[in-house]
């Protein structure tokens, strides 16, 4: 029997995030994409998630869901097998994240929910070269469009009020793969590094030509790097 592989989006994301995740990981894992929108409280999220799932299982989360992950992995580190944390950050919300998340808020209230998505994601989330392909910036914004206003502000409620990591990544002791792009704008690979020396039984892969959505960016290095660290 395959080990259960439960991945958790980004925000203004959904499970096309792993589209090719889920087709490119089968005949290791068994893949399932859950719901990051349950709940804007991050504790009542993660403990939704964990009610979800029966047994042990690994994790793979991308950003706002590598947070989710944190938080699972918080309340139910004896089930955890594997984690695997993609374009993610462990620590509080910066002043800046708080200002930006806060005034996209505004701006989802106002109507103007279709212009964060078009303008934040076109520009922060993409690698340049890739923000020109017209298909994938057309797939990131149905992504969001998907998501919708609603469960954009739990999401955003939810990180904005997520604890510290930092004193949890020294306890974690499952195997955790860490991935993140060159270009990531959002979650640096400075970031990601300092991640990879405080968790223990940890491995560090960049992705050259990447920006923040390194699932969809470079799906065939995002697999490639899984498969070979999962076996």
């Amino acid at each position: 029997m395959k080990e259960s592989l439960i991945m958790i989006p980004g925000t203004l994301c959904d499970a096309f995030l792993f589209k090719h995740q889920v087709l490119g990981l089968k005949d290791i894992a068994d893949p399932r994409v859950v719901s990051n929108s349950s709940s804007d409280d991050l504790s009542e999220l993660a403990a939704n998630i964990l009610r979800e799932i029966k047994g042990d299982f690994s994790i793979m989360g991308l950003s706002y869901g590598g947070i989710i992950a944190f938080e699972m992995w918080r309340q139910a580190p004896q089930r955890i097998k594997r984690l695997i944390l993609l374009n993610t950050n462990y620590k509080k919300p910066s002043e800046t994240t708080r200002m930006n998340q806060e005034r996209f808020l505004g701006m989802s209230q106002l109507g103007q929910f279709r212009a964060i998505t078009t303008d934040f994601l076109k520009d922060a989330m993409l690698h340049p070269d890739h923000g020109k392909q017209i298909e994938l910036r057309e797939d990131v914004l149905q992504m969001a469009l998907n998501t919708g206003r609603k469960a954009f502000f739990r999401q955003v409620k939810a990180q904005l009020n997520r604890p510290d990591s930092t004193p949890d990544l020294p306890n974690i002791q499952c195997p955790t793969l860490i991935i993140t792009g060159r270009e990531d704008k959002i979650c640096s690979p400075v970031l990601h590094q300092e991640m990879a020396n405080l968790i223990p039984n940890s491995t560090l892969k960049i992705i050259e030509k990447c920006g923040h959505l390194s699932t969809m960016e470079q799906p065939e290095e995002v697999n490639r790097i899984i498969q070979e660290w999962w076996t």
